[in-house]
């Protein structure tokens, strides 16, 4: 290690010459992993398409979204594709009302991230704090609080050095799947200052201890350990990171070397924190899992704007959104008798034969499918020729592969570009075909997405040979067959079949497309329920989550009784961030589209839905501007008025009119209290308007009976108008006796 050079900053600059540096950000365009291979061997995965777009677009089209002026994006594998691609792309064309330029820095002999900054270090074109991120980043969070803290840190305090983007883990019902096929993160965060204070990336799902050093928590006050935090990989770091990179030799990755290595450096004292986004999406594309997860997140319209219908993104046309979350594009040809399910897409200049069955699946651009096809949860890249018979589930198909008639994909099966498949030939589960043979694996856990040149090649079996030997019996029994020619059936492919360790077969699943098998989730499970069990009182171990306080009579955790309180929390968020987008102009449509995608990812009920949207209605109604509670009550009848028939849509039964008006007496009580002399105003209108009905409003105030006093404000404030209810009510029994 030599010795610290001291990196030139705009924070040590005057404020005038601070406001003149443009916002930065490095993409970097490899991932230095060998993930997504066999793929990678002939294209960057910063290419790959997800949902139809390049990776590169989405990244790209955020930091220009967030203000960013200047990126440098770091190329090596397969740098001139990636060099190619930009310079016909938008972001190289001279700017129109915006300034955003986006640049390469190139680079061969950089074998990981740190490499790759060292690059940039010795460039000398970062002038001051910047974004770094990877190009398979997909986002579309707002980073002016998080750049604004990090500058007024970096003011107090000039060790503070970078910022992680961090959130909670989204609960849904692929939370589990999607968290076991990434190394589990347990993030020890200072709960005020949001200091990282511990950082450590578990392999292993079923160890369910860690060891924490005990200075560690006599130097810190309070510590609060997570496992339930996503790494965005969104780092906000200042010029000092790139310095640091280049004194330190042995930082190659950023997380399991920089990071750690920070945290324990005692001598330089260089600090971490965190950013913590509540209502926006940020996740990276780490493996084949992940690859699934954000791309049905994109379906879903987690993701807005960045969505199919509404950004362009590279792709030249803009696809329509039909009902059920179906995106086509505008020159598809379907069959009468085709059927497309919710959430697919199907792209540009496709055809889909008679009696075929796509069902939540992306089908590229120029593809031809045939007859009686069945497409369950896969994705279909461009140029793609798919024969009559075939079934393919769970499974990735890249450019240009065919399929000849009664082909069979299983699950979690990968086709490379141009692989051809013979007919009624069956790929097993979890193959991974190329027509390149399986180079030599090299001794780097952080290798590049290219092979090297030098290395040689692993015997692999071609997918002629491999099908041929599981069909055996079809070739006999199509020998039987009158008219039937054997050259055709189970002998004609083109691709190797790649081969796998053995402990490499058993983790397969992990990084997979296909759902993780039920085994392997009942044995994790069970596992988790074991560890519950057991109290560890080994003092040196704690549990994976919670919060630490030293000299305290016992420890807090809070891993369990807060959870479903934060779910709510985030979910509530969620649907107000949906809204607000509603008020933006986005058709209505589209907002019960996503608040549904919301509900069934954080398994939500219709009352949630319609206590959650209540409360964003009545949020925007006190945004607008009023000077007494008449202007107030106004506005806030004209937002019901105006919003009423999508609050209708998730008000299915008297739960949900109940859940409405728990929730008005919640907003009265906690977050906007001057609504609590208009209850009884808004109330009745609620009830004027049909949206809440007069067994809902009876209902409610019979379940107050037996409450505290304190729980009886609202009622009391109503019982005129409850009263006069009652007495409309008897008035039509009389009528009707």
């Amino acid at each position: 290690m030599g010795p610290k050079k001291v990196a030139r900053s705009a924070s040590s600059d005057d404020p005038e010459e601070l406001a003149r540096v443009p916002l930065q950000a490095v993409l970097l365009a490899d991932s230095f992993a060998t993930k997504f291979r066999p793929i990678t061997l002939e294209r960057p995965k910063v290419l790959l398409p997800l949902v139809n777009v390049p990776m590169i677009e989405y990244t790209l089209a955020w930091l220009e979204s967030v203000g960013v002026e200047e990126v440098f994006v770091f190329c090596c594998a397969h740098s001139n594709q990636v060099k190619d691609y930009l310079n016909k792309s938008q972001w190289t064309k001279p700017p129109s009302s915006f300034s955003f330029s986006v640049s390469t820095i190139e680079s061969h002999d950089a074998i990981s991230a740190g490499d790759a900054l060292r690059v940039i270090y010795n460039r000398s074109v970062i002038r001051g704090d910047f974004i770094l991120v990877s190009g398979d980043t997909v986002s579309n969070m707002d980073l002016t609080q998080a750049l604004e803290e990090h500058k007024d840190r970096r003011k107090k305090d000039p060790l503070a050095v970078m910022t992680m983007v961090i959130k909670h883990a989204k609960p849904s019902s692929t939370t589990l799947q999607t968290r076991l096929g990434t190394d589990e993160i347990i993030m020890g965060i200072h709960p005020e200052t949001k200091e990282l204070l511990y950082y450590e990336d578990k392999a292993d799902h079923l160890q369910r201890v860690i060891l924490l050093d005990k200075t560690l928590l006599m130097e810190n006050p309070a510590l609060r350990l997570h496992n339930d935090k996503q790494d965005c990989f969104i780092d906000i770091c200042s010029p000092e990171v790139l310095s640091l990179f280049t004194d330190n030799f042995d930082y190659q990755h950023l997380r399991r070397h920089f990071v750690k290595g920070l945290l324990v450096d005692d001598i330089m004292g260089y600090k971490i924190f965190t950013y913590e986004t509540h209502a926006s999406y940020a996740a990276r594309v780490e493996n084949f899992r992940s690859y699934d997860t954000i791309s049905k997140d994109i379906i879903q319209r987690w993701t807005y704007p960045f969505v199919p219908d509404v950004q362009y993104l590279g792709i030249g046309y803009q696809a329509k959104l039909e009902r059920q979350g179906i995106y086509r594009a505008p020159d598809v040809i379907l069959s009468r008798s085709a059927h497309v399910g919710a959430f697919s897409f199907v792209g540009n200049g496709t055809t889909i034969g008679d009696h075929s069955h796509i069902s939540t699946s992306v089908i590229g651009q120029r593809c031809v499918i045939g007859k009686n096809v069945v497409i369950e949860s896969s994705y279909i890249w461009d140029n793609v020729t798919i024969e009559d018979g075939c079934k393919l589930s769970h499974a990735l198909v890249c450019d240009g592969v065919h399929l000849r008639a009664g082909v069979i994909l299983e699950s979690g099966v990968i086709l490379s570009f141009k692989v051809e498949v013979g007919q009624k030939l069956v790929i097993p589960a979890y193959s991974k075909v190329s027509v390149l043979p399986q180079p030599c694996k090299q001794d780097s856990d952080e290798e590049l997405e290219y092979a090297d040149a030098t290395s040689g090649v692993i015997e692999s079996p071609s997918i002629t040979s491999v099908a041929n030997a599981r069909n055996q019996d079809l070739l006999s029994d199509m020998l039987d067959v009158p008219g039937s020619d054997a050259n055709k059936v189970g002998i004609s492919g083109v691709g190797y079949i790649w081969s796998v360790s053995e402990a490499e077969h058993d983790e397969e699943w992990r990084f997979s497309i296909a759902p993780i098998p039920k085994e392997k989730l009942e044995k994790f499970s069970h596992s988790a329920h074991d560890d519950n069990d057991e109290v560890n009182h080994d003092e040196s171990s704690i549990p994976a989550s919670g919060e630490l306080i030293p000299d305290s009579d016992g420890t807090d955790f809070d891993g369990g009784v807060g959870e479903d309180y934060r779910d709510s929390a985030d979910f509530e968020n969620e649907v107000e961030a949906t809204f607000r987008r509603a008020l933006a102009g986005v058709d209505v449509q589209n907002v019960i589209l996503e608040i549904s995608s919301l509900r069934l990812s954080y398994n939500m009920s219709h009352a949630d839905c319609a206590g959650a949207l209540f409360y964003a209605i009545m949020k925007s109604a006190s945004d607008i501007s009023y000077s007494n509670n008449t202007e107030l009550s106004a506005n806030t009848k004209m937002e019901i008025n105006k919003w009423k028939n999508l609050l209708k849509n998730y008000i299915k039964s008297q739960d949900e009119e109940i859940e409405v008006i728990m929730k008005f007496e919640e907003i009265c009580l906690e977050t906007i209290r001057e609504f609590r002399p208009l209850f009884t105003d808004i109330l009745h209108h609620l009830y004027e308007e049909d949206i809440i009905t007069e067994d809902a409003i009876l209902s409610w105030e019979n379940e107050k009976q037996g409450a505290d006093e304190s729980d009886k404000i609202f009622v009391k404030q109503a019982e005129h108008f409850i009263k006069w209810l009652k007495e409309a009510s008897e008035e039509d029994e009389d009528e009707d006796d």
